[in-house]
C-alpha cells in the first residue's frame, strides 16, 4: 500500500504546480478521510454512508471548514489558499454559489498542497478542527 501511495514530487516540483492540481488531489484525500470517517463513526449502509459523504464534501461545507480554520493557518497556508481560491476556473458549479466554489478550490488546493508534500499530520490537525 506504501507503494501505491507514494508520491515522487520535490518540494520544487510542488510549488510550481497548478492550484488546481493541487485541488484535484486535495478533493480526492478530503473524500477519502470523510468516507473513513463515516465507516469508522456510523453503521450506515452504502446509500446512506454517501448520502451523508455528500454534506461534507459539497463545495458549501468545504468553504465553511474553511472559513473555521482559517485563522489557525500559517502564514504559507494562507498564501495557498490564497493561490487555490483565485486561480482561474472556467468549470462553473452546479448545486453552490460562484463564490463558495471559490472557497472550496481553496480548501481542495490547501488540503492537496499539503498531501503532496508530504505534511500528514499537518492535514490530520486541520481535517480534525472542529
Amino acid at each position: 500500500m506504501e507503494e501505491f501511495l507514494k508520491i515522487d514530487r520535490t518540494q520544487q516540483e510542488v510549488e510550481l504546480m497548478s492550484p488546481l492540481t493541487w485541488a484535484y488531489i486535495g478533493d480526492a484525500v478530503y473524500e477519502l478521510y470523510v468516507r473513513n470517517k463515516l465507516i469508522n463513526e456510523t453503521n450506515l449502509k452504502p446509500h446512506k454512508l454517501h448520502i451523508e459523504a455528500i454534506q461534507y464534501v459539497k463545495a458549501k461545507s468545504q468553504a465553511e471548514r474553511l472559513n473555521k480554520i482559517y485563522e489557525t493557518l500559517t502564514d504559507n497556508e494562507k498564501d495557498i489558499v490564497r493561490r487555490g481560491r483565485n486561480t482561474q476556473n472556467h468549470h462553473l458549479p452546479k448545486n453552490s454559489n460562484v463564490q463558495e466554489y471559490m472557497y472550496a478550490t481553496a480548501f481542495e488546493a490547501l488540503i492537496g498542497y499539503l498531501y503532496l508534500t508530504k505534511q500528514y499530520l499537518r492535514i490530520k490537525e486541520i481535517l480534525e478542527k472542529n
